[in-house]
């Protein structure tokens, strides 16, 4: 992220998209226009799922999860919820790929988190089931750019087709 927001600042990108806003600390002069947000849900293959939905979320105990990485506000929200619902799942393993965290799950490895807003573009991607929503975990997606107020033609589009087809 520190790569990206670096050329940022030298304006040889005109756009980061990213999970979380930029903070005064990250050391380029850039604004965060949220785009959206949008539920999060577990996912994974059809015989994992049928082991968790009946109780869903108390059968997830000892249950294979694969994690996003650890500096990601998802892992953070996750772990929380986790806390928050006493639940002891067995990690499997941690990604700060989010394609190859999919991949993974995709082959039964563990069940692994998603956006709900795109739900059926990941079951239809990786051919794997919904095993139910966490209640309360949200993500949220930015557009960070030099510009106070959008106007580059690109990033505009970007932040519009988001905002009207992703987050409605």
């Amino acid at each position: 992220m520190s790569t990206l927001l670096t050329e940022l600042g030298r304006h040889s990108v005109d756009l980061v998209l990213s999970d979380s806003p930029l903070t005064p600390a990250g050391g380029v002069r850039a604004f965060n226009h949220l785009l959206g947000q949008s539920g999060v849900g577990l996912f994974g293959t059809p015989q994992l799922v049928a082991r968790v939905r009946r109780d869903f979320p108390n059968s997830l105990n000892r249950v294979p999860l694969l994690l996003p990485g650890r500096n990601t506000a998802l892992r953070r929200s996750l772990e929380s919820w986790l806390q928050l619902h006493e639940l002891t799942p067995r990690i499997r393993a941690e990604f700060d790929d989010k394609a190859l965290l999919k991949a993974f799950g995709q082959t039964g490895e563990g069940l692994f988190p998603g956006t709900l807003a795109i739900a059926d573009e990941i079951c239809r991607q990786y051919e794997v089931e919904l095993a139910g929503e966490l209640d309360g975990v949200v993500e949220h997606f930015y557009a960070i750019s030099v510009e106070r107020r959008i106007r580059h033609p690109a990033v505009l589009a970007i932040a519009s087709t988001a905002k009207s087809a992703l987050f409605t």
